[in-house]
């Protein structure tokens, strides 16, 4: 009798024990598949960068990976094991990887349907042309504390070769004044190395200048010599590029400002001269690369679309109040520039995207986009193709092929940009096409 009471009461511990995790477990996986659903309905399953993929063999289903992840519903837990239900969420940190304790998690380009483009480097951030690197965004990698990190990295290689330079040879030019460039400018002048930044930009910022106004982007904590921690998981735009102008100050670099690099001259035996379009030439030992992945706008190819009144990126947005106004793209920039136009007194925003519904776009932005729509804010214009721009109209097909007509006083146009693999391929640089290829390490 006392075994059977014994035996009773362990059952019903354990019921009272597990039964709260089982129900837990249960809400946990039902909303990942309502966050896989909603994934797939929003394109956000096509990872179009850096994105994690899960070893189901090696994957203990701690859940750990998904705790960590501070973007949301990239990593789920179905079936007790981790998946990427929302990869074209992830911007690159890689905590997921570094919090597995299985290693079951490896952060890769591409998928094998479809391949990412990128010029070739090997761990040490050197391309297939020796003494020529590639820091930041160009080489896949978003984040500012990994286009800082990346740049502390790859300097601090350079500096260990220790490379005595020729009078009258730098040691590196780096080009580009954005996160990598600037991290590559302040380390190395930690390091002693005699270096020059040029930016072709009046000013700091780099790929983040061509931000819509207040655009949030996302980071890590990250720590930069002589000037201390940046500890914000997310900064506005404006924030940041006040931030980068604080560091050159305080740690005393300069930036040769307005300085467009025209070509790469590669010397026999060793070396490298930047030529840039001003008619200045920099002979020097090595090049730094931190010029971001954005190159030139990517534009529609259709009539009209050099006329004045045509944008691709945008400063300033109560300039446009009282106009009639179109937004091209489906991404976070078309969307929050479209929100911020209709935040303007007497506009009329319209947002033509040739999908059916939004790609790729962070939960926040699609709820305010949603919240616009709902208001009759934003007028989308789904599954359609820009085909004309005139001078206070558009023309546009439908999902049918059907033309219509719009009265329009401007067009933004928010499609991403050029790849600058002409520039990259003149200097020597290889390119790859990555179908689901691990990231160096």
């Amino acid at each position: 009798m006392d075994t059977l009471i014994i035996w009773g009461i362990a059952l019903v511990l354990a019921a009272v024990t597990s039964i709260p995790f089982l129900i837990r477990r249960r809400r946990t996986e039902q909303h990942a598949h309502e966050a896989a659903a909603k994934a797939r309905e929003y394109n956000l399953h096509e990872p179009v960068s850096l994105y994690p993929i899960v070893d189901p063999g090696l994957c203990a289903g701690c859940g750990a990976c998904v705790d960590v992840c501070p973007e949301g519903d990239v990593l789920a837990l179905i079936g007790m094991q981790a998946e990427a239900i929302a990869p074209a969420r992830c911007v690159g940190h890689g905590m997921c990887e570094r919090a597995c304790p299985t290693d079951a998690i490896s952060l890769v380009f591409g998928t094998a349907q479809r391949g990412v483009e990128l010029p070739r480097v090997r761990e040490n951030y050197e391309t297939n042309v020796p003494g020529l690197y590639i820091v930041g965004e160009l080489g896949g990698m978003g984040l500012v504390r990994n286009a800082f990190e990346q740049a502390r990295q790859c300097v601090e290689r350079i500096a260990r070769e220790n490379r005595p330079a020729s009078p009258g040879i730098l040691d590196a030019v780096i080009i580009g004044a954005g996160p990598a460039g600037l991290s590559a400018t302040i380390n190395a002048k930690q390091h002693g190395l005699d270096t020059v930044t040029l930016e072709k930009e009046p000013d700091l910022g780099g790929t983040v200048r061509h931000y819509p106004r207040r655009k949030l982007v996302m980071n890590r904590a990250f720590t930069v010599p002589g000037y201390g921690t940046l500890d914000f998981t997310e900064i506005r735009k404006e924030e940041l590029i006040a931030h980068q102008r604080d560091m050159v100050e305080k740690t005393g670099v300069e930036i040769q400002t307005s300085q467009t690099v025209d070509r790469i001259e590669r010397l026999e035996g060793d070396g490298f001269v930047v030529h840039t379009k001003e008619g200045e030439a920099f002979p020097t030992q090595r090049v730094i690369l931190a010029i971001g992945r954005r190159g030139t706008p990517r534009k529609l190819g259709i009539p009209g679309e050099d006329r004045e009144g045509v944008y691709y990126s945008l400063a300033e947005p109560e300039h446009f109040a009282g106009r009639r106004l179109l937004v091209v793209g489906g991404g976070d920039s078309a969307v929050e520039a479209a929100m911020m136009l209709a935040d303007q007194p007497g506009t009329t925003v319209h947002l033509s995207y040739r999908k059916d519904a939004l790609a790729r776009v962070k939960p926040g932005n699609l709820d305010r986009f949603q919240a616009a729509v709902a208001a009759v804010q934003i007028t989308p214009l789904w599954s359609t193709n820009l085909t004309r721009i005139e001078a206070d109209a558009i023309a546009y097909t439908d999902a049918e092929g059907t033309e219509h007509t719009l009265p329009n006083d401007d067009v933004f146009i928010f499609i991403g940009g050029e790849l600058p693999t002409k520039f990259l391929q003149a200097c020597g640089i290889a390119m790859d096409t990555h179908f689901g290829t691990p990231r160096a390490a």
